[in-house]
């Protein structure tokens, strides 16, 4: 084997220096294949934007080398973006049966079809020429969540997948510790490993921990409609909402599409279980005693229109917060959500709830590994390299420091960033290039039509508003009329601000009249003066910046 050809590239498309849109590209030769396909949701600043996507323009340029879509479980962060990559490129998806039937849904609204084959623990797929691909349980707050072993002609690289060590879980066998030896003893090249809780000491504590908490709690409000909130894919904490139902006697309903549908596909495919009569549509679970309800919804993360957020607006169509209502919040915040969480959390108090969360009892725990989960992973594997992403900057810097705790030198870990060409060998790990990647946005039906030009412009009116400039232009004499209309939404009240206005209209005639001498007359010039002297005027006049919208009306 020639030394280029033992050389393989991971190409970070998302979920690096950032928690989301997770999406990874292999590449050995003339062969690809792709890791996850996640979407992000908006923060704050990216107004319009429903959902976030990572840039795909180097998976379309080299369609014809990719192979397969590898999928390692069911979270929204991993399939939410599938439907969108397969509408630009047809690729065969290996995945589980519940992240198959998860993904099913999602890929009916979009009328699209997949080659789907699925996978289970274990099994060990070839794909291409140069691939194989190792599916190995591990322990999430999902069932069926994986970690890959893929062997190539360079090494083996394993991805880690969303974990944690769970020595008792809600579902299912631990983590297979001696498999993870065995394939450490072949040899790993590179670890690409999940860093999402690297700055928290010692090891991730058990889902039953949760379950023992919602036992203690409803043996303590016996009384109370019991409200908990929570992912609609973390499967495994639905299952044990079921479980404490069942043992207090209660029934239980769920609000939200989403928990909706994920209850029904996970039940039918056999990861949920509940005796009949449990479940009940919501209308039938309104009609019995209080103390016997138990309502499941979607909107732990404070999104406006979730179930959650509308019962603590007091606007939801079919349940509102009742005194004396108990509600779990069985969720942590995700990075940048947690004003939202807030917002609800008061509104909730507001209509007369108690508001359980994680600061105040044990409603949750993580899905991912801590610090000592992670050293445990590398001393079992012992990889040649690691590779922190699913992670922003600083969870990826501290698993780095965690592996230099434990005698791994700082040359043999790399923090990528999004679109890093890494390249590695038997004796080496850099940097080779960069390829065009970033977020893409959706915005209503659009896809990718919404860039950063657009959102900044968005801001900016958010922010201050809009001075808009009506000018008459005589086309035959090439001429400007003195009469120019000024109309202002969002920067002043324009009957307090005549003085003002008055101003910017003399300001605008300058402006026209300098370029009419200057000989830069054309009605583009024209405008785009208009804006770069009004927005320098208006900022100095009040230390604000609007749009400026010049309107040429042409006669």
């Amino acid at each position: 084997m020639n030394r280029r050809a033992s050389r393989i590239q991971v190409i970070p498309l998302g979920g690096v220096g950032e928690i989301g849109k997770s999406m990874t590209a292999l590449r050995y030769g003339r062969e690809i294949i792709v890791i996850d396909a996640g979407l992000k949701f908006p923060d704050d600043e990216m107004l319009g934007i429903d959902l976030v996507l990572a840039k795909i323009d180097y998976l379309k340029q080299n369609r014809h080398m990719i192979q397969a879509l590898i999928l390692t479980h069911a979270h929204e962060d991993h399939i939410g973006g599938v439907p969108y990559l397969l509408r630009e490129l047809p690729l065969p998806v290996y995945a589980s049966p519940l992240t198959h039937g998860m993904l099913a849904i999602k890929l009916k609204e979009h009328h699209i079809t997949a080659d789907q084959h699925i996978v289970t623990d274990g099994i060990a797929i070839p794909i291409g020429k140069h691939f194989k691909v190792e599916f190995l349980l591990n322990n999430h707050s999902i069932p069926d969540s994986y970690s890959l072993a893929i062997t190539t002609p360079a090494g083996i690289i394993l991805h880690s997948g969303d974990f944690k060590f769970d020595q008792t879980p809600v579902e299912g066998d631990p983590m297979d510790l001696q498999r993870l030896a065995s394939i450490g003893n072949r040899g790993v090249l590179a670890l690409i490993c999940d860093s999402t809780n690297a700055e928290r000491e010692g090891f991730t504590r058990s889902d039953r921990v949760v379950g023992q908490s919602f036992d203690r709690i409803f043996r303590s409000h016996p009384q109370s409609r019991i409200i908990i909130a929570s992912f609609a894919s973390n499967i495994h904490r639905i299952q044990q909402v079921f479980d404490t139902v069942v043992r207090h006697k209660r029934s239980l309903a769920a609000v939200g599409r989403s928990m909706v549908n994920n209850i029904e596909i996970a039940s039918a495919l056999g990861y949920l279980r509940y005796p009949a009569g449990c479940f009940l549509p919501i209308e039938e679970l309104l009609r019995r005693p209080v103390q016997e309800q138990v309502i499941l919804s979607t909107g732990s993360q404070g999104e406006p229109l979730s179930g959650l957020s509308r019962m603590a607006n007091q606007n939801h169509p079919t349940v509102n917060i009742l005194p004396d209502d108990l509600v779990i919040l069985s969720s942590s915040p995700i990075s940048g959500n947690d004003t939202m969480v807030n917002r609800v959390v008061n509104g909730l108090y507001r209509a007369g709830a108690t508001v359980i969360h994680q600061g105040i009892d044990d409603v949750h725990v993580s899905g991912h590994a801590n610090s000592e989960d992670l050293k445990l992973l590398y001393n079992l594997v012992k990889p040649r390299y690691i590779l922190p992403f699913h992670g922003e900057f600083r969870h990826q810097a501290a698993l780095i420091r965690s592996m230099e705790s434990m005698g791994v030198p700082r040359d043999d870990c790399y923090r990528a960033e999004i679109g890093d060409v890494i390249e590695i060998s038997a004796d080496s790990i850099r940097k080779v290039g960069k390829v065009d990647a970033g977020a893409t946005y959706v915005d209503g039906l659009g896809v990718g039509d919404v860039a950063n030009t657009v959102l900044r412009e968005r801001q900016i009116l958010s922010l201050e508003g809009t001075v808009t400039l009506v000018l008459s232009y005589n086309t035959r004499r090439r001429i400007f009329h003195d009469d120019i209309e000024v109309l202002s939404r969002g920067f002043v009240y324009m009957r307090e601000s005549e003085a003002l206005i008055e101003e910017m209209k003399q300001k605008a005639l300058e402006v026209i009249a300098q370029c009419r001498q200057s000989g830069r007359n054309t009605i583009e010039q024209v405008k785009n003066q208009l804006d770069d002297n009004l927005s320098s005027y208006l900022f100095d006049k009040t230390g604000r910046r609007p749009m400026i919208i010049p309107v040429i009306v042409e006669y």
